[in-house]
């Protein structure tokens, strides 16, 4: 059996050796933002009786995702731009994979369920307190979680079989699926494949079925855009009769105006 490998993240090759330290303190001041953000979101919506509702009870669980998620990646991206230090060992670069992928999976999936918490509040007023109750939200958050925690695992069991250097370069800030694989002997294309498929399922759909349910919002919203078209031409034919402008802007005021009532009546 050969020795276990050791990963050595490359970071930046082409970055001068005086930004890292430049670098690093950027990146800090952006965690320590993130991190001082959704810690206030968690308290003041868990403090306050009258957040207790699902918008808010999905912000937090994508509030305590976005901490995880960050928290997995940036110390060490801090110590690699501040301290030099490079290398991360075979389980350590493995388990931050994992949990990387698991932590972006489930804002992904928390967002999704987000989407369709706005559509039924906006879409189904009247069925909003009948489906999302306290026991279908937590059903739907526990739901991204888990389908999170189980989706990377073939993944990163297959990348962890195969073979590497004794010291592999990895051309990244951190252990990314992809960017280990790219750093391994092995052949390259089922785990490609896979990283392709694996991101359709969690980029991809979720982005659809977001669009998909504000698509349904918009559509439900729209009478909105007819009614503000409509008093926007009532404005501007005033405006038109007030401003010291040409005759032929008068005219052309009134008749936009005088059309588009008779074309919103129909809506």
């Amino acid at each position: 059996m050969g020795a276990i490998p050791v990963f050595c993240l490359v970071s930046i090759p082409a970055l001068p050796e005086c930004e890292p330290p430049c670098l690093a303190l950027i990146f800090f001041l952006i965690y320590l933002l993130i991190l001082v953000g959704d810690a206030l979101i968690l308290v003041v919506v868990m403090a306050e009786p009258s957040l207790h509702k699902p918008m808010y009870f999905f912000l937090i669980n994508l509030s305590a995702l976005d901490i995880l998620s960050i928290t997995v990646t940036v110390p060490k991206m801090l110590s690699l731009f501040l301290l030099g230090d490079h290398f991360l060992s075979f389980p350590a670069c493995f388990l931050q994979m994992y949990l990387f992928h698991n932590f972006s999976c489930s804002e992904a999936f928390i967002l999704v369920v987000m989407a369709y918490d706005r559509y039924v509040a906006i879409c189904c007023p009247l069925h909003y307190p009948v489906l999302m109750t306290p026991q279908t939200n937590a059903v739907f958050a526990t739901s991204a979680w888990l389908t999170a925690l189980l989706l990377p695992i073939p993944a990163v069991v297959q990348t962890s079989q195969m073979a590497f250097n004794s010291i592999a370069r990895i051309y990244y800030c951190f252990c990314d699926h992809l960017a280990v694989v790219q750093a391994s002997c092995s052949d390259t294309t089922p785990q490609t494949l896979m990283g392709f498929c694996i991101a359709v399922v969690v980029s991809f759909l979720p982005l659809l079925l977001v669009l998909l349910s504000y698509s349904h919002i918009l559509a439900s919203v729209s009478h909105l855009l007819v009614v503000g078209t409509y008093y926007s031409s009532i404005g501007i034919a005033y405006v038109a009769y007030r401003a010291d402008l040409p005759l032929d802007f008068h005219i052309m005021g009134n008749v936009v105006h005088a059309i588009l009532f008779f074309f919103f009546f129909f809506f």
